[in-house]
């Protein structure tokens, strides 16, 4: 979990960035299509389905995008050829990796892939190599700095909605819940006047590994930047931790 914080909130302000080129639409569209096909159109007992809408809505995606998109999934604006898979690797340093792949052609993006990591001195391993290193949690940040409430009323509303862990990382408090309970969660702490930064179903490492060199960490970072930036990766996990004073730095 340690160092989490600190990537979501990198990937949480580029996203703001992508979502000025379209970049983030077309990831959202991709999601809400394949949760639409995978569990029907009704986003009260399609969970996954409920997500999307709300990351795409907290997006800005507009409604007709939205409902074009559930649509398209549920085969009623033509067929849908989009196929879901998950990569596992390594980047530099045995930094482990996984994936989320939406594509129409899954030659193509795993030669772009496999391109990518190479690059970075990474590489694609087999199914399972790392998968074991994460685990499938609901996660929400909140700024410290955002409420006149102290960390530990926070953590107990946390807790008492349901919350799994509650953690301090720098100047975010970190909470965790089974997938499940993850909007509910959310949703008590925003009715008691806690502000949500982030709020996501995610693959969070269990053990992580420190980057302390300046090249390595620039390396490590454009690894990241280039994958998140393929269209056809939705997400990208990774069991990596920067020195926040490092993190900084490279920021600057």
């Amino acid at each position: 979990m340690a160092g989490h914080s600190k990537w979501a909130n990198i990937k949480h302000r580029k996203a703001r960035v992508d979502a000025q080129k379209g970049k983030i639409f077309t990831k959202l569209s991709k999601e809400l299509m394949v949760a639409a096909r995978e569990g029907g159109g009704d986003i009260d007992t399609n969970f996954r389905l409920r997500m999307a809408v709300q990351k795409a809505k907290e997006e800005n995606l507009p409604n007709d995008n939205i409902n074009r998109a559930i649509k398209k999934g549920m085969g009623e604006l033509g067929s849908m050829k989009l196929e879901e898979i998950t990569y596992e690797g390594y980047g530099p340093s045995g930094v482990a990796l996984m994936l989320d792949i939406v594509t129409d052609n899954r030659n193509r993006t795993a030669g772009e892939i496999r391109n990518i990591l190479s690059r970075q001195g990474g590489n694609l391993g087999e199914s399972g190599c790392v998968a074991w290193m994460f685990k499938r949690q609901g996660y929400i940040a909140v700024e410290r700095s955002s409420t006149t409430l102290d960390e530990d009323e926070v953590m107990m509303m946390a807790l008492d909605a349901g919350a799994e862990d509650f953690k301090v990382e720098d100047d975010t408090y970190e909470v965790v819940t089974v997938p499940e309970d993850m909007e509910k969660v959310k949703e008590s702490l925003r009715s008691q006047g806690v502000e949500v930064k982030i709020s996501e179903i995610t693959m969070v490492p269990q053990s992580v590994l420190e980057i302390t060199g300046q090249e390595e960490a620039i390396r490590m970072i454009g690894l990241m930047d280039a994958l998140e930036d393929h269209d056809d990766v939705q997400n990208v996990y990774a069991n990596f931790e920067i020195p926040e004073d490092l993190m900084s730095s490279l920021e600057s």
